[in-house]
């Protein structure tokens, strides 16, 4: 009976000893740096697909962005909002920024975040479809993305008049600004990743259906996900600057292709570049009237092979050029337009092919000509009889061709053919 009671007080007192501690979920971090577009949507989408498929903790997404499309914008929040995983998003490093379609990320996330010395905002709508928006087209606009911002900071409990301020009024935030607003745009200011984690241990947040739950961050396994090669590259393509080389270089591979017909390798080189500059240019705010003015300049320089202009031609096509190019991307952020240092070496390279070409032509023009009856003019051949108004033969070019001359010339001599009817040559001494 004791030995009975014995193993009851041995069984109970192992069931009562505290088992080793479960390990705290990981947290999933991406790191995002460019325009918001669909590629970007894509690999932010996924990002939180794995999340939610392995039970993070938290998903944090790095963002430095100009800003981007309101479509891709639109994709990555809807995502944001029904994911099981609590998400965010963080500003950094010092000196980086959350403009326009970032500022509507960042106060749609459960956890908005900053470091110091950066800042979020002017989120104003601009054209994206090439040409400049009316008033009325572009009020409305810009009152469908305010309410659009009140809605993510009302639901996120964050200051839906700023949010609205930062759409009308293009105002932006510094990180002080936007964490001591009554109530704040943000929930903290962090350093870096790990301090972020360090004041997120414990607390809890509110997710957007009202719900909350407790963050534990502290210790947590930190797993990267990084943007596929194939995302890398598309979103390389998507640069507004490798955008505008391609499609530079498919033009000007095209228009060599037609001025030398069979080349082959300026023809395949410009069709793909086309092809890719069309996928970028599809995913940026393309304005057509600079990219007509881009082809307009270009066929004024092809022009200049045509027609004697002495140089207007080629001045005119070199200006629709840089303003054609300048105009390429309308955007009020200088990230999403092209930039000056770019255009000017591409105009310069295409005035100087054009002139070029130009030159080779005019010499060509210059040159006497070599074949055909008037190829024959100025020849130097030898007399092969005694030549007189009556005839001989001369021969030239190794043929031996009938001859007639003014003055009589001998046997053997130097001659020149100074004329030509049908199959006679007119020649004179040398």
């Amino acid at each position: 009976m004791l030995h009975r009671l014995l193993l009851v007080a041995g069984v109970l007192a192992a069931g009562a000893r505290p088992g080793p501690a479960a390990a705290p979920a990981r947290v999933v971090v991406a790191e995002y740096d460019g325009i918001i577009h669909p590629v970007a949507a894509e690999y932010m989408v996924q990002t939180m697909d794995r999340a939610d498929e392995t039970h993070a903790a938290l998903t944090i997404f790095i963002l430095r962005t100009p800003g981007g499309l309101v479509d891709s914008t639109r994709v990555i929040v809807s995502r944001m909002l029904r994911a099981s995983t609590p998400v965010a998003v963080f500003v950094a490093p010092s000196g980086g920024r959350a403009a326009s379609a970032g500022f509507l990320l960042t106060i749609a996330a459960d956890v908005a975040a900053m470091a110091p010395g950066t800042h979020i905002g002017a989120a104003h709508p601009v054209a994206g479809g090439g040409g400049a928006m009316d008033e009325t087209t572009s009020k409305k606009a810009a009152q469908d993305i305010a309410a659009y911002a009140r809605t993510l900071a009302e639901g996120r409990h964050r200051n839906a008049a700023l949010a609205d301020q930062a759409v009308n009024q293009s105002r932006a935030f510094t990180e002080h600004e936007a964490l001591n607003a009554s109530p704040p745009l943000v929930d903290l200011v962090a350093a870096g990743v790990p301090d972020l984690l360090q004041q997120l241990d414990g607390r809890t947040i509110r997710r957007f259906d009202g719900s909350t739950i407790v963050l534990h961050t502290a210790g947590a396994p930190i797993a990267d996900v990084e943007m596929t090669l194939r995302q890398r590259m598309l979103s390389a393509i998507a640069h507004p600057n490798v955008a505008y080389l391609l499609l530079s270089l498919g033009m000007l591979g095209l228009t060599i292709e037609l001025w030398t017909p069979g080349a082959i390798l300026p023809g395949v080189v410009g069709g793909v570049s086309l092809l890719l500059a069309a996928f970028a240019l599809q995913l940026l705010p393309v304005n057509y009237a600079g990219l007509l003015l881009m082809l307009f300049g270009l066929f004024l320089l092809a022009l200049e092979i045509k027609v004697t202009s002495y140089g207007l031609l080629t001045l005119g096509g070199g200006v629709s050029l840089v303003f054609g190019s300048l105009m390429l991307m309308d955007a009020s952020s200088p990230e999403l337009r092209v930039g000056l240092a770019v255009v000017l070496p591409v105009v310069a390279g295409f005035v100087a092919i054009a002139a070029f070409l130009v030159r080779l032509a005019v010499a060509a023009q210059r040159q006497p000509p070599s074949t055909g009856a008037s190829g024959m003019i100025g020849q130097v051949g030898t007399a092969l009889s005694a030549i007189d108004a009556d005839g001989g033969r001369v021969s030239v070019h190794g043929e031996i061709w009938t001859a007639v001359a003014d003055r009589p010339i001998e046997p053997d001599a130097r001659v020149r053919v100074v004329g030509i009817d049908g199959l006679t040559l007119t020649v004179a001494k040398e």
